[in-house]
C-alpha cells in the first residue's frame, strides 16, 4: 500500500520539477531561437542588397516607337 503511494508521489514531483525546469529554460530557449532566425534574415538582407544596387544602378532604357497620330473618321 505505502509503495503504490510512494510511487504517485515520486512521479507527481518529477512532474513538478520538469514544469520548474521547462519554466525556467524555455523562455531562454525562445529567445536564441529568434536571435538565430533574426541574424539570418539580416544575412539574407545584405546579400541581396548589392544586388538591388547593381540592378538599380543601371538606367532604363525607354523605346521610341515614333510619334503618335490621331485618326478622325471621315464620312
Amino acid at each position: 500500500m505505502f509503495k503504490i503511494i510512494e510511487e504517485i508521489v515520486t512521479v507527481l514531483v518529477i512532474i513538478y520539477i520538469i514544469k520548474f525546469v521547462v519554466r525556467l529554460f524555455l523562455p531562454l530557449l525562445a529567445r536564441k531561437v529568434v536571435e538565430k532566425a533574426s541574424e539570418q534574415f539580416q544575412q539574407q538582407y545584405q546579400q541581396s542588397q548589392p544586388q538591388q544596387q547593381n540592378t538599380s544602378e543601371k538606367p532604363r532604357e525607354t523605346k521610341k516607337v515614333g510619334d503618335y497620330i490621331d485618326f478622325e473618321e471621315v464620312e
